[in-house]
């Protein structure tokens, strides 16, 4: 009698423990704690579905961290990438959720360094030489100074997450060539410019990048066909309202160009 109550109740136990297992599902770990820095490319300017909070960070939901950290689950997230940040912004003002516990870490940070938003205002209302002499400058401090800003920005980094993974995501070109004969606005020679610019700038912070050990992430091949002018652009043109979605991608631009990629990367 007391061995038949004794099989009953482990019977019943069994039962309840196959029962819990298939209401619940397996157990899933959470991945790495996740840190978001950088700029506006960061933030997600340009991608809608903003949160209030950010204030003028504009950081959206839509943004390449929030679909990173959608998709698996951080142990912990904080996202600190601020529209306009330069690196020196990154290294006093973003880096305080980093510890020695976080798994990863996101950015983008240089192009404003460079003069991002000069060089672009330059070249849409001024002269070709206008714009070429523009680039020209920007392209010089990309080689001469932003290596020295990027070291210090990387070692700040570094120190304060020292068991991180770094991933550095670059900026895609921004106008597809050939141009088409419906590009309207600036003309070939200031397009061919503007993505030289890319280029420059993208080398530069993916050597930097990888003298420190950090993954450098090129969106450049996920937006190729994808840039202004190509017909199916995930980047915004001149934006009169809000004038800071200019020239930054949207929503499908951090869906489809720069999730993927960190995604590989991480």
């Amino acid at each position: 009698m007391r061995l038949t109550k004794s099989l009953t109740a482990l019977a019943t136990l069994i039962l309840a423990m196959m029962f819990s297992l298939v209401l619940t599902g397996p157990a899933h770990a959470a991945g790495p704690s996740y840190v978001a820095l950088g700029d506006s490319y960061s933030a997600g300017n340009g991608a809608g579905n903003y949160d209030s909070a950010s204030g003028n960070c504009h950081r959206s939901f839509s943004a390449y961290p929030y679909l990173w950290k959608n998709a698996h689950s951080p142990s912990s997230f904080a996202d600190t990438a601020c529209s306009g940040a330069v690196t020196t912004d990154v290294t006093n003002s973003q880096l305080g959720p980093l510890n020695s516990g976080t798994g990863l870490v996101s950015l983008t940070i240089g192009g404003n360094d460079a003069g991002f938003s000069d060089v672009m205002t330059t070249c849409v209302t001024g002269s070709d030489s206008d714009c070429v002499n523009r680039v020209n400058q920007a392209e010089s401090y990309v080689q001469n100074t932003l290596p020295g800003r990027l070291d210090a920005t990387y070692n700040a980094i570094r120190s304060k997450a020292p068991n991180a993974k770094v991933v550095v995501l670059g900026y895609p070109h921004m106008y597809y060539m050939p141009d088409d004969w419906y590009c309207l606005g600036m003309s070939t020679t200031k397009h061919q410019k503007i993505d030289e610019a890319a280029d420059v700038l993208d080398n530069m912070i993916a050597a930097r990048a990888q003298a420190h050990g950090f993954a450098f992430g090129d969106v450049r091949p996920t937006f190729n066909s994808h840039e202004l002018c190509s017909g199916d652009g995930w980047l915004h043109s001149l934006v009169i309202s809000p004038s800071w979605e200019s020239y930054h991608p949207t929503a499908t631009g951090h869906a489809s160009g720069y999730y993927p990629v960190l995604n590989a990367n991480s």
